[in-house]
Parts: structure tokens; C-alpha cells; sequence
């Protein structure tokens, strides 16, 4: 039986010194079909030329160019709407994948006739030294991500149609976090891999480690995406915080 394709969706800005290091974990995959997305989302055009020399002897490659800084959300709306596997799985720039991430998840998926998935995953640093390990659960519901984003974005290996009729949103952070939360609301099963297949990378300068920018954001995925009242967004605003907090530093 022929294997599904995977499309992978990279969205690029300003990875340059982790992109070599993203790129050889797609290569090393043990599962051999897919294809790569990367958007470059970078008014500056600086790292085109590295990225095109690094890219052009791998087949099945697509390099999609934003005229503008769209974001990453709408990076990746625009790599799914290019691509043509059955199944998409993303990974930013930064971070890096189990040589069997794939292979093992593609299994997990058609095994439980599910069409959304994730992992455990490691937090690296800078210098891809391992400082903890985040496991998830079994399985998510709407009512369990309310109160925290449990789902690592490039753990995520979702069904192409469904990645289609419900898209990432243009904010500048927890744009996967109001999506993972319109899909369960819509009750897809989603359920985890108890293995870590991928490492996410903290870095001090990144978008999803300012606070402030986090709490805007999380403000608008409670108050005017879901339309919650303002108690309910203040008290899941707090608990998203903790939940946040521990990942990171504890």
C-alpha cells in the first residue's frame, strides 16, 4: 500500500543560525514521503539566498515568498493551501524532530482513525541542551485546552482537510493555541503520542517568550474569539500564566 504524503510547513524569519539543524531532522526522517513548504516571511531578503543554496538538491521542495511580514499563522495558511499531502505536520525554524516522528505518527493516525495528533516533546535551548521534557495526555477536549495549551505546535500532525476549512488566525502569538481550541470546540479527537518526538526551542529574543504580547493575545482568544465574558477571560488568562510558568521554569 502506498504510504501517505506529508506535508511539512516551515514557516521562516530570522532562523538562520537553527535552520541547518531544522532541516537535516526533516532529512533524517525515517518516513521518506513528504514534501517541504518553507515560507519566507522576511521583508528583508538576506538569508533567501542561503536558504535557496541549503534547499536546492532536496526534492519535493517548495519555497513560498511573502511580499510582507504576514506572521507565522498566515505563513502557514499559505503553505497549506500549496500543499498536497494527506496529512500536514508543521515545525518552525528552530526546532527539531525525532528521526521517527513521522513514521510513528503517521501509524498513531491511521491506526486510531483519528485525523489530529501530537507528542511529548523536549524544551532545548540555544545550544540544543535538553532542559526538560513535557508529556502531555492521552487526549484533549475543548474544555481541557481552556485552560492551558498542553499541544506542542510542532508535534502536530493533522488531516489536510481539516486544516483547510479551519485556519490559523493573524495573531502575532497563540495563533496555534486558538486553533487547537476551534477544532476541539468542533469535537475532533485529539490524542497524543506518548513518545517525545519533537524539541522546541526557547530563545530569548522569540515572539512566544514576550508576556506581554502573550497576555494581548490570550485576551483576544478568550474575549473575541470565543466570546467569553470578562471573569471567565481574566480567570483562564491567570491559569493559562501558571500552566506557562511551570512548562518553562519549573
Amino acid at each position: 500500500m502506498k504510504k501517505s504524503l506529508v506535508s511539512i510547513i516551515v514557516p521562516y524569519y530570522k532562523k538562520k543560525k537553527f535552520l541547518k539543524k531544522t532541516i537535516d531532522s526533516i532529512l533524517k526522517q525515517t518516513y521518506k514521503n513528504y514534501e517541504i513548504i518553507l515560507i519566507y516571511d522576511d521583508v528583508d531578503k538576506t538569508d533567501l539566498a542561503f536558504i535557496k543554496d541549503m534547499l536546492k538538491k532536496i526534492k519535493n521542495v517548495k519555497i513560498i515568498v511573502n511580499q510582507s511580514n504576514l506572521g507565522a499563522g498566515l505563513s502557514r495558511n499559505k503553505g497549506i493551501k500549496h500543499s498536497k499531502g494527506r496529512f500536514i505536520s508543521f515545525i518552525d525554524a528552530d526546532d527539531i524532530w525525532h528521526k521517527d516522528k513521522l513514521k510513528k505518527q503517521v501509524l498513531f493516525m491511521n491506526k486510531n482513525r483519528i485525523s489530529f495528533s501530537f507528542s511529548n516533546y523536549h524544551i532545548i535551548n540555544k545550544y540544543t541542551k535538553k532542559l526538560k521534557t513535557i508529556v502531555v495526555p492521552k487526549k484533549l477536549t475543548f474544555k481541557d485546552l481552556l485552560f492551558s495549551c498542553q499541544i506542542g505546535l510542532s508535534t502536530v500532525m493533522a488531516d489536510s482537510g481539516l486544516l483547510k476549512k479551519i485556519k490559523f488566525s493573524n495573531l502575532k502569538t497563540q495563533e496555534d493555541y486558538l486553533l487547537w481550541l476551534k477544532l476541539s470546540k468542533k469535537n475532533i479527537t485529539m490524542l497524543g503520542v506518548n513518545e517525545s518526538l519533537s524539541s522546541w526551542r526557547k530563545t530569548d529574543n522569540s515572539l512566544s517568550s514576550s508576556m506581554r504580547q502573550k497576555l494581548r493575545d490570550a485576551f483576544q482568544v478568550y474575549n473575541k474569539q470565543l466570546k467569553l465574558n470578562y471573569l471567565i477571560t481574566v480567570v483562564l488568562i491567570f491559569s493559562l500564566i501558571i500552566h506557562s510558568f511551570k512548562k518553562r521554569f519549573l
